[in-house]
């Protein structure tokens, strides 16, 4: 159900900075006026240029996010770039007019975990841009200028939209700390896999193998530096896929099923490094802790991405050893919104990043 009606043609691009997306519970959403927020002191005001749609903001929209994450009515958008417009008191005005993208946690900064450099496990308690908080799917957002990372004058800020996926998988990148010649694998070839191979590329592995469920993102990942590509068996097979290699030193998971993680914890050597990056449905039958412990398999995490792991991603785009525009296939209007969730929702072959343009 639409709460306003889609602008169509010539009033689509009226929408450009006066508009944001207002989901005002599951399943009701539409266009709603927007107002610049002016930046009270240590904030910055951002002109949005782009705005990702992810499974997470699918959750949103469909009801299915738990409720401790998300707070309705809200208007969402995590992942984002975008120019800064305006400053409070007691931020640089150097910044205004400067790229940047920004992080969505709302970190306290004070408790234990933060002061450890762990961001995302802050203990003051869950805040998040697009969220619990407006997000960029509007003309503008403000923020608190310490969460932003400024980018080169001349970057693609339509690919600096996936900085906050290539910072989550930064975070798994920096856990999985592949050595120059150590054998890899990433498994799952959505926009998350397809970043982790160009993150792991980096480390200069002896073989870096990418997984998928079909081979419609090969040539892409070979392009991405991938050095062989695998297509898995069914989701429902079970444990390890017979006909898989084996023998990695490190595999990262970006696919969030419970098959795809016991695909990884199979291709592994023993004493291998396993990093989970994706997040299957409560409750799923997974892993199994005997083959852990047998095999001695170090298993590491990743939600969200703290301070470390975005300042990795950004620069890592700056030096151009990441790559994130060959992930877009959809730039929309935002009046397009409901479009480009159905978009996510289907997941067709030939869909990847989707954006929203205010």
């Amino acid at each position: 159900m639409n709460i306003e009606g889609t602008a169509e043609g010539s009033a689509a691009g009226t929408a450009a900075g006066r508009h944001a997306v207002l989901v005002q519970a599951p399943g009701a959403h539409g266009l709603v006026p927007h107002e610049p927020v002016p930046p009270g002191p240590g904030e910055a005001l951002v002109r949005v240029h782009a705005c990702g749609i992810c499974g997470s903001d699918r959750e949103v929209v469909r009801g299915h996010r738990p409720s401790a994450y998300v707070r309705y009515p809200l208007v969402p958008g995590h992942e984002w770039s975008g120019t800064v417009e305006a400053v409070g008191a007691g931020v640089p005005g150097e910044l205004v007019g400067r790229r940047t993208v920004g992080e969505g946690f709302r970190n306290c900064q004070v408790c234990a975990r933060c002061r450890a450099g762990e961001t995302t496990l802050c203990t003051a308690g869950y805040e998040e841009t697009g969220f619990t908080l407006p997000g960029a799917m509007a003309g503008t957002l403000t923020l608190p200028a310490r969460l932003l990372h400024t980018l080169p004058d001349d970057a693609d800020l339509s690919a600096a939209a996936l900085l906050e996926p290539a910072a989550c998988v930064a975070a798994a990148a920096l856990k999985a700390n592949v050595r120059p010649g150590e054998r890899a694998a990433v498994v799952g070839t959505g926009t998350l896999g397809m970043l982790a191979v160009q993150f792991l590329a980096a480390s200069s592995p002896g073989r870096l193998l990418a997984v998928g469920v079909h081979d419609h993102r090969k040539s892409l990942a070979l392009d991405l530096g991938a050095s062989d590509f695998h297509v898995r068996g069914p989701a429902d097979a079970g444990g390890a896929d017979p006909d898989a290699p084996g023998g990695f030193d490190v595999v990262v998971e970006t696919a969030g099923s419970p098959a795809a993680a016991r695909q990884a914890a199979a291709l592994l050597r023993r004493g291998g490094r396993l990093v989970l990056t994706g997040i299957p449905g409560p409750g799923a039958a997974g892993l199994d802790p005997t083959d852990l412990v047998v095999r001695q398999i170090t298993v590491l995490t990743v939600f969200g991405a703290p301070t470390a792991a975005w300042a990795h991603a950004v620069r890592a785009f700056g030096a151009g050893l990441l790559t994130p525009a060959p992930l877009i296939t959809h730039e929309l209007p935002l009046s397009d919104f409901g479009h480009a969730i159905d978009l996510v929702d289907q997941a067709a072959p030939q869909t990847g990043k989707v954006l929203l343009r205010p």
